[in-house]
């Protein structure tokens, strides 16, 4: 399997969606503290973070095997 180049994610503020669905996850507290700073830095919510790099990882995935 080939690694490919994908662009960087950039963060950005969010309208709110009514279409959501609320479910626990469970991370490391390495990874809350780097989403809970970027989270501040870009002045959103912890979700809007959580779900732009949810959709990111998701729009970037290779699916190939």
């Amino acid at each position: 399997m080939e690694d490919k180049i994908v662009g960087k994610l950039k963060i950005s503020k969010l309208e709110k969606k009514n279409d959501t669905i609320t479910r626990t996850i469970r991370v490391s507290g390495k990874i809350f503290d780097k989403i809970e700073n970027l989270a501040e830095k870009n002045n959103t919510s912890f979700n809007n973070v959580i779900n732009q790099i949810i959709e990111f990882g998701l729009d970037n995935l290779d699916e190939e095997e």
